[in-house]
């Protein structure tokens, strides 16, 4: 990491207005639990239950458990900086929480379009769908999600340990991220900003080139079939997964289109907060809401809390 002149940065947070602090700290509270709590149902449900042992299940346990720790990335430590009022942040922790934040997105992207590929087989491939995507297949598939998050992060990342401050340490953000971190460096971080834009980009393209092409399959196969039912069934199959797709690339698309570069900062911030708070509540509800088998499954499950309680009220 080098020798820094500064080695602790001061987090602006989401807001300096003191009366909006505890309402911000219950939000984040608040969605943080329900995010780890919902995420932790899917993955407990996808692995006992004998049911949800297909690759759709295996592939929303996985994406389950990147969204429980993208989450756990950058909000506990920044309610605990609100709780303590202390917004210091020590470089180490800070480059830790760039590196965590930057590989769980990336793969994000990566873990969606193998997703809809997994659509694409299922509803265009039914025939072979069990060949195609056996548990070998599937792993692989994981495993080469986060290859590739860790070499799409590691060259910007390299070059981000180099990077030296002198004159300021505030943070206008949240959490450390790459962007307000460069801004008040005091290196040329004219590589580093071209280096992640071309990263991004390429993360971007790839995976949405993916889904899309997947998704258009998928609705030329759907529109054949003869019966309305059978439409109907093939796209919910499909809904919970392109809604999910909806929220994280139109979250993405909206942080880059800015209006200006002073109301950028604000949009990147709302932004950020939807990505880290609110997505990862919503997607569980989404997957759950929206399935049919998940729903029975947490039915089956609450039915047999239920009597194991009334058997030991009876004992």
């Amino acid at each position: 990491m080098g020798n820094h002149t500064i080695t602790t940065f001061i987090l602006l947070g989401l807001t300096n207005d003191p009366q909006l602090q505890i309402p911000v700290f219950v939000f984040l509270f608040f969605t943080y639990t329900l995010s780890i709590t919902g995420n932790l149902a899917i993955i407990a449900l996808t692995s006992f239950d004998c049911h949800l042992k297909t690759p759709m299940y295996f592939f929303l346990q996985n994406f389950a458990l990147l969204e429980i720790s993208f989450t756990s990335a950058c909000i506990p430590r920044y309610l605990y900086n609100i709780a303590t009022g202390d917004r210091s942040i020590t470089y180490s922790v800070c480059v830790i929480q760039v590196f965590l934040i930057d590989i769980f997105g990336v793969i994000e992207f990566f873990l969606l379009a193998i997703m809809s590929y997994d659509r694409y087989v299922a509803i265009c491939k039914p025939l072979h769908y069990v060949t195609i995507m056996n548990r070998r297949v599937c792993r692989n598939l994981i495993f080469s999600c986060w290859l590739a998050g860790l070499m799409i992060i590691l060259p910007p990342f390299t070059l981000f340990l180099n990077l030296k401050f002198c004159d300021s340490n505030i943070v206008d953000f949240f959490f450390c991220d790459a962007s307000p971190i460069l801004n008040i460096s005091c290196s040329d971080t004219w590589l580093i900003e071209q280096l992640v834009i071309v990263c991004a980009v390429l993360t971007f393209i790839l995976t949405l080139v993916c889904v899309v092409l997947s998704y258009v399959h998928i609705i030329k196969t759907i529109v054949r079939f003869p019966s309305a039912q059978q439409r109907k069934k093939a796209f919910s199959t499909c809904s919970s997964h392109m809604i999910v797709v909806s929220i994280t690339y139109g979250s993405c698309i909206f942080m880059y289109v800015k209006p200006s570069v002073k109301k950028s900062v604000g949009i990147n911030k709302g932004v950020a907060v939807l990505m880290t708070s609110i997505a990862p509540v919503l997607n569980p509800f989404i997957y759950t809401l929206r399935n049919k088998q998940v729903k029975q499954t947490f039915r089956d499950l609450f039915k047999k809390l239920a009597l194991v309680s009334k058997k030991k009220e009876i004992i």
